[in-house]
């Protein structure tokens, strides 16, 4: 038990680290003077580069030992948060948080490796990802809390330094509790697939980030060495004879289920984490603490519901849990939606589509990566969760980015619409890059860049906004949940078992 102990405390770092620090984005807007896409990149720089480290870590895992890599990354995970911390602009702050995100990529993709070695069999191995679930619902659902509670009581900084002792923590447990486990077969490390994948990423995320700026030229000189990398990364894995990313695992349409579970997870719930504290603190009105309180309902599911989802899941099977879980997550943004439009907006409109999104993330998560890594061998845990992984960080550093376009534009739509005759178009865009970001005072205290600019106009656009990015999350949901539902449903002859690709 205690080597699970310190394997959740490493899911606790992690959740924590991904539901406190959008609730200290304003204050680093104040402090720091972050503007919006200075912001959304101290969340996509740590996703970004979780992404880049997944795939080799489970390689490394895999080779070298899964506790040797686990015990390191925490240890990295530790001081890089001290770094984070004690960063005193916004270019420091996001370089530490690509540091940051390396090592937090590199420890949870161990946890969930060294899970999968140290629980055998199928019932004890379901227990403890459902306990591991738990905990990492209580990272990600009290994040915001913490984060809340810490602005108010110490400042922004110790979002990041808490982590510290509690890396300290770990490292003392797991030294002397966890098993080293490895895979004998584990061939060298695919950096032609690391680098080609990174890249390709990265260039995805940076074009939708910065189109605007880049202009259309700009933007398809971006995207053609995008693309470039990314055709190479497919060609030099279908090439490799041991790759990174084994694409025959996809022939067994379970883990291809489950892993259209983990992207549309965060294709709705987990980016829409980044925004929605700016919504209840501008469109609400609500301070950092009430806002971390209301958070709860949208976060809190996310610890009580994964040992339900499991049960689920061993008497129903994932391949009805799974999508059904997302058709709830979809119907919860709907639900935010209406409740956002509501004649007199609150807490208790937002309640039902916060709680539902919750419920529905808490009984998918779970199910979804106790999947993807009881679908393959267990010496081939660290590739599966590294696809796992993969696909969750890609897709969540993709929509942050198309969630911050349409918040932005759905805001700067309906300034335009409110602001007096031939007003200029790129002052009403900064004045909603200002909203979004969390800092709309000064367009309602008579010093706005667009003249006349009242609050219920901002209020109204950051509806229209938000407007926009609920339906994305829901539709993408519901679309998912039923692409996952129909590849669950077996075909003879298409489907194999672990064992098959040994």
């Amino acid at each position: 038990m205690l080597a699970l102990f310190a394997v959740c405390l490493g899911a606790l770092m992690f959740g924590l680290e991904i539901t406190s620090v959008p609730v200290i984005l304003p204050s680093l807007e104040e402090v720091l003077h972050g503007d919006f896409q200075e912001l959304q990149w101290v969340m996509n720089a740590y996703t970004l580069a979780c992404t880049t480290v997944l795939m080799a870590t489970g390689t490394l895992a895999d080779r070298y030992g899964r506790k040797r890599v686990f015990l390191i990354s925490v240890g990295a995970f530790g001081a890089t948060s001290a770094l984070c911390g004690l960063a005193d602009s916004m270019p420091l702050l996001i370089a530490g948080r690509s540091l940051q995100g390396l090592a937090g990529g590199a420890m949870l993709i161990c946890s969930i490796a060294l899970l999968s070695h140290q629980f055998q069999d199928a019932r004890d191995r379901g227990r403890a990802f459902a306990i591991w679930g738990v905990v990492s619902g209580i990272g990600l659902g009290f994040g915001p809390l913490v984060g809340s509670a810490i602005i108010a009581l110490a400042g922004w900084e110790w979002t990041f330094l808490v982590h510290f002792p509690l890396a300290l923590l770990t490292l003392a447990i797991a030294a002397g509790t966890v098993t080293e486990s490895r895979d004998p077969e584990a061939k060298r490390l695919d950096v032609v697939g690391i680098v080609t994948l990174s890249l390709a990423v990265f260039g995805l995320v940076y074009v939708i980030t910065q189109a605007r700026a880049l202009g259309l030229s700009g933007s398809i000189a971006m995207a053609v060495p995008t693309a470039i990398c990314f055709a190479a990364f497919l060609f030099a894995e279908r090439r490799q004879a041991h790759p990174m990313f084994d694409f025959s695992v996809f022939r067994n349409r379970s883990f291809s289920g489950a892993i259209l579970g983990c992207i549309a997870m965060n294709v709705s719930y987990w980016p829409f984490m980044i925004y929605l504290p700016i919504y209840l603190q501008i469109g609400l009105g609500y301070d950092a603490i009430s806002t971390g309180l209301c958070l709860l309902a949208y976060t809190l599911p996310a610890l009580i519901f994964p040992p339900l989802g499991e049960r689920m899941s061993l008497r129903y099977g994932p391949g009805l849990v799974i999508p059904l879980g997302l058709a709830t997550i979809g119907l919860g943004f709907i639900a935010m939606k209406l409740g956002s439009v509501a004649a007199q907006p609150g807490w208790l409109t937002m309640l039902p589509g916060l709680l539902l999104a919750g419920i529905g993330i808490g009984v998918t998560n779970t199910p979804v990566t106790n999947t993807t890594t009881a679908s393959v061998p267990a010496s081939r845990a660290g590739m599966a969760s590294g696809i796992d992984m993969s696909a969750r960080l890609i897709t969540l550093a993709v929509n942050i980015a198309l969630m911050g376009i349409f918040l932005i534009e759905g805001i700067a739509a309906t300034l335009q619409r409110a602001a007096p005759q031939g007003a200029d178009l790129a002052q009403l865009r900064a004045a909603a890059e200002a909203i979004a970001s969390g800092h709309a005072e000064t367009l309602v205290t008579g010093q706005a860049v667009v003249g006349n600019l009242s609050e219920a106009a901002v209020q109204h656009g950051l509806i229209a906004g938000f407007g926009l990015v609920m339906v994305y999350g829901g539709v993408g949901a519901w679309f998912l949940a039923i692409l996952s539902f129909v590849l669950f449903r077996p075909v003879r002859g298409m489907t194999k078992t672990p064992a098959q690709y040994e």
